[in-house]
C-alpha cells in the first residue's frame, strides 16, 4: 500500500505545482477604446419583462420616414397623381397645386406601382413620380411638390430666383 500512497503523493503535488502558476495581467486598455458611459434614457416599465423608451421614434419625428405598405385601388384609370394621392392620405403631407403635379395626373400609373412597400414614404413618392422628377418637400406646411429635374424648383420659381441649372456669370474658387 505504500507505493501506491507515494504514487497518489507525487500527483497531488504535481497538480498543486501545476495550479500555483498565474497568467500574467491583461495589458492595459487605451482610454480611446474604452466605450463613453451609457446616457440617461428614461424608460418606462410596461408588464414584467419589457422597458419602453420614452423618446419619439425616428419616424413621428421626420414623417418621410415612416414605413407605408400600400395597395392601390384597381381602377382602370388610375393615374400616376391619384396614386400620389393616396399614398400621402394618412401621412400627415399633402400634395401642392400647380402644372407638375397636374402633369402626373395625365400619366396612367404602372403596373408595378399598384402594390408599393413596405417603404419608407420618402422612397414610395419617388418610385411613384419617376427618376425624371426631384421631390421637394415643405416641412412647415407639409408639402410635397415634384419638379422636373431640367425646371426650376417649385421655391425658387415662386421667388422669381434664377434655377440651380441656369448658367450664372459667377466663378467658382476652390
Amino acid at each position: 500500500m505504500r507505493p501506491l500512497s507515494s504514487a497518489l503523493h507525487i500527483l497531488l503535488l504535481a497538480a498543486l505545482a501545476a495550479g500555483c502558476a498565474t497568467p500574467p495581467p491583461p495589458p492595459p486598455v487605451p482610454d480611446e477604446v474604452t466605450a463613453p458611459a451609457p446616457e440617461y434614457i428614461p424608460v418606462v416599465r410596461y408588464g414584467r419583462y419589457t422597458l419602453v423608451e420614452l423618446t419619439p421614434a425616428a419616424a413621428q419625428q421626420d414623417l418621410l420616414l415612416q414605413v407605408v405598405d400600400v395597395s392601390i385601388p384597381d381602377t382602370l384609370h388610375a393615374s400616376v397623381g391619384d396614386a400620389l394621392r393616396h399614398v400621402l392620405r394618412r401621412s400627415g403631407y399633402q400634395l401642392c397645386s400647380g402644372r407638375e403635379i397636374e402633369a402626373l395626373h395625365t400619366l396612367p400609373l404602372p403596373a408595378a406601382h399598384y402594390q408599393i412597400g413596405p417603404v419608407q414614404l420618402r422612397d414610395a413618392l419617388l418610385v411613384l413620380a419617376g427618376p425624371a422628377r426631384t421631390l421637394h418637400v415643405d416641412h412647415a406646411a407639409r408639402r410635397i411638390c415634384f419638379s422636373r429635374s431640367d425646371e426650376p424648383t417649385p421655391a425658387t420659381a415662386e421667388a422669381g430666383a434664377p434655377s440651380a441649372a441656369a448658367p450664372t456669370n459667377e466663378v467658382a474658387h476652390p
